[in-house]
């Protein structure tokens, strides 16, 4: 991976590439493709999935007519605000106003444009939204998302490489991207020239160097992410000169099913479901955020937890995919009392049931010593269900800083004159840690962001 002098013969020139083929990118490349540029889409994998395959294919925006429809009252602001409140101030305003601003239209033009089957997802909220929010396809994955967003662009007719590993760009000596090289599985090297390029190839969760070095919390911590995501975006931001912040950003995750690697819905844990260690203690507030749960699992015996919750709540599960991927795969344990699912899950029944007690006793408006709030809610009623689940790093949040039109800048504040990123590549909208992650926030940067610098790319 290098920056290369742009003193080399380019096999062929276009307008526009793109470097890589999750959300961000594909996003980018359909509001470019509108605008009538040429654009080129570089992806490393046969089939694009990226970070956004392996998510629940979420997106918060707000003011949108789906949200109309179910009498749900947003705004920008508002969304801007729970995502400042959520990142204790520490993200780039500017940023967050542009692409919050700018959500509820990217969702509605996915919808309605391109035919991504996305509708408001309702029932429950999650740990920092003042409204339902999320848009989302029918089966609430990622993997649902990425394939109608790869059928757009391929009825667009967009230009997409598969298999392409972008390894070298080339830029002149004030920064101006040239063009860039990449390798086929042939080990044939193709070099393509551009006028501008879009840096769309997520983060670096999959580098551990690199995990080590920025968020040294979450090193040897299990990694769900996508085994393409190494930090190109930041080598060569690094040697271009360009401002890296917020890089001790991440979305982490308290729910993977262990050993089954499952995501688990955290709506399990906002509608009443509770969290105990290996001795059956609550350990935490649940309500305060999936990402930063994934430091607290990590840190009880065995770096496993179990999430404990009734038949009300292992119905709301069934309405996930990866839950019922889960069931199937044999992780969901149950039991007709607080003995039986003692018993199936090997927790001790007497600690057991007095986490259980401590929610009923919360829910019934007494203080929880974690502070969470258990009011509002039903309490816990047998038959009980659980699942065996450990924490995980899944993908980062700090990244290139940009301004709100996707542009790169330098260390010094100024724009880079042709560079462009989005989604994990860009800084994202969580601050600098793993608690400033809002639910949403990583499909948020990607599709949003991505649709702003496809459509400021393709200007002349």
């Amino acid at each position: 991976m290098a920056v290369l002098p742009a003193d080399v013969a380019f096999d062929v020139s276009v307008p526009l590439v793109i470097v890589g083929a999750g959300a961000c990118g594909l996003t980018a490349a359909l509001a470019a493709h509108e605008q009538g540029a040429g654009v080129l889409v570089l992806e490393r994998d046969s089939v694009p999935r990226g970070s956004t395959a392996m998510s629940s294919g979420m997106i918060p925006a707000a003011g949108t007519r789906f949200q109309a429809e179910h009498g749900v009252e947003d705004s920008p602001e508002l969304l801007a605000r729970d995502i400042m409140a959520k990142n204790h101030d520490a993200a780039d305003q500017a940023v967050v106003a542009a692409v919050t601003a700018a959500s509820g239209a990217t969702v509605e033009w996915l919808a309605d444009r391109w035919r991504v089957p996305l509708s408001l997802v309702t029932g429950f909220l999650y740990p920092g939204h003042s409204v339902m929010r999320m848009h989302a396809p029918p089966s609430r994955t990622g993997a649902e998302l990425i394939g109608a967003l790869s059928r757009a662009v391929e009825e667009a007719g967009v230009d997409m490489v598969t298999e392409a590993r972008v390894t070298d760009l080339f830029a002149g000596p004030d920064g101006r991207i040239e063009g860039l090289a990449y390798g086929r599985p042939d080990g044939t090297v193709e070099r393509v020239g551009c006028d501008r390029l879009v840096l769309a190839c997520n983060g670096y969760g999959g580098n551990p160097e690199m995990v080590r070095r920025f968020i040294p919390e979450m090193a040897g911590a299990r990694y769900h992410g996508h085994a393409g995501n190494v930090g190109d975006a930041v080598t060569w931001g690094e040697a271009l000169g360009a401002q890296l912040a917020d890089m001790g950003a991440y979305q982490g995750h308290g729910s993977l099913a262990e050993p089954h690697a499952i995501l688990i819905t955290w709506a399990l844990m906002m509608e009443g479901g509770i969290q105990v260690n290996a001795e059956g203690r609550r350990f935490s507030n649940e309500h305060l955020g999936y990402s930063e749960q994934a430091a607290a699992v990590i840190a009880q015996p065995g770096a496993v937890a179990w999430n404990v919750y009734d038949a009300r709540l292992h119905a709301l599960g069934r309405d996930f995919d990866d839950y019922r991927e889960a069931e199937a795969a044999g992780a969901v344990r149950s039991g007709a009392t607080v003995a039986e699912l003692a018993a199936a899950t090997g927790l001790p029944a007497e600690a057991l049931a007095a986490s259980l007690e401590q929610a009923a006793r919360g829910v019934a408006g007494e203080t929880d010593p974690f502070g969470r709030d258990f009011t509002g809610k039903p309490g816990l009623q047998a038959p009980y269900y659980a699942v065996k689940v450990t924490g995980a790093l899944f993908h980062t949040q700090g990244g290139l800083a940009v301004d709100p039109d996707g542009r790169v800048l330098r260390a010094d504040g100024r724009r880079m004159p042709n560079l462009y990123a989005g989604g994990g590549a860009a800084r994202g909208l969580s601050g600098s840690a793993g608690f400033g992650y809002l639910s949403g926030n990583g499909l948020l940067s990607a599709a949003v962001l991505g649709r702003i610098c496809g459509t400021v790319a393709s200007r002349p």
